[in-house]
């Protein structure tokens, strides 16, 4: 298990005037929502891991789960109940709920592009074979809200390297389902589903970047991205793109779904960085769901010792 360090929250009051601004004009309402692509949980005891995740390797039943800092796990009712998922709705607090019916079997993966091996793979074959691991990571919205949770899930270079990128390939780009009959907040006109996000290669390749099958040792829920997601802990929540159904290997950099919305807003990289304020608010401070505090934003969300090499050279103001 890989400890990782914590984070912080959004406190009600900021999320209540942040649900009234979505109420107003369309396009400051579309600018509000872009800042939400994170997810969170509540409390719980640990559970064993899943007989539907096999070859998972979790925590024991009732261990403690902590990040490098010794800050504990939000709970599973946090972290479960307390979700940004626009496919379905703009209520963090009504996502489990209007999630609860996805259908995440039959499903599967397509993984293609500029790579030797292209292949579609069902979601048991990446259960089944990929050694699923837990890491306790950090997240951190944009909307200035943190968690620590207990993921778990393999290293997303371990499937790139079964699909054999060319050396044409320079970014990663991912795609969620695309279903508004299941997902109905895909009719919303604000929004260019499906939703898209995308990685540099070497981004996509290191170590720290989980495709997630779960939590606290269970089977990933629908309101926090089943049956597969991605995890990036040092990018704010919006990077870490949930429901895959599609993963391309290309060779220039693509848009995201909130860079095209709100392209002032939402850059490609999205690392955590204090010293680079929203358009519309600090991210110099963050307050961990289930605490009424702040604490300081860490660098790249407190994992600058792993990632920092990635941007050496780079303006972080501009490549934001």
């Amino acid at each position: 298990m890989i400890p990782i360090k914590s984070s912080e929250i959004t406190p009600e009051a900021v999320y209540n005037s942040r649900r009234q601004f979505m109420k107003g004009v369309g396009a400051l309402a579309l600018g509000a929502a872009a800042l939400a692509a994170c997810g969170a949980p509540a409390d719980q005891a640990a559970a064993p891991a899943s007989a539907a995740n096999p070859g998972a390797t979790a925590a024991p039943a009732g261990a403690a789960r902590v990040d490098e800092l010794g800050d504990p796990a939000n709970s599973v009712q946090e972290i479960t109940h307390y979700n940004n998922f626009y496919e379905f709705t703009t209520d963090k607090q009504r996502v489990a709920e209007l999630a609860g019916t996805l259908r995440t079997r039959p499903w599967t993966v397509e993984v293609g592009g500029l790579v030797r091996n292209p292949r579609t793979f069902a979601i048991e074959d990446i259960l089944s074979g990929f050694d699923q691991e837990e890491r306790v990571y950090r997240l951190r919205c944009v909307e200035g809200w943190s968690m620590v949770i207990p993921w778990l899930g393999f290293p997303l270079n371990k499937l790139l390297a079964q699909v054999e990128p060319t050396s044409e390939a320079k970014y990663v780009r991912f795609e969620t389902l695309l279903d508004p009959d299941q997902m109905p907040g895909q009719r919303s006109p604000w929004l260019e589903w499906p939703y898209a996000e995308g990685l540099r290669l070497d981004e996509a390749m290191h170590d720290l970047t989980l495709l997630v099958t779960g939590l606290y040792g269970e089977t990933l829920l629908p309101q926090n991205g089943a049956p597969l997601r991605l995890v990036t802990p040092w990018k704010y929540g919006f990077k870490s793109i949930k429901s895959i159904v599609k993963i391309d290997l290309i060779a220039d950099q693509p848009s995201s779904l909130w860079m095209i919305a709100a392209p002032k807003e939402y850059g490609f990289y999205a690392n955590v960085n204090p010293e680079v304020a929203h358009p519309r608010w600090s991210q110099r401070s963050e307050r961990r769901i289930g605490e009424s505090g702040r604490r300081e934003t860490l660098m790249f969300n407190g994992y600058a010792e792993e990632v920092a090499g990635l941007y050496a050279g780079m303006d972080l103001r501009k490549n934001y």
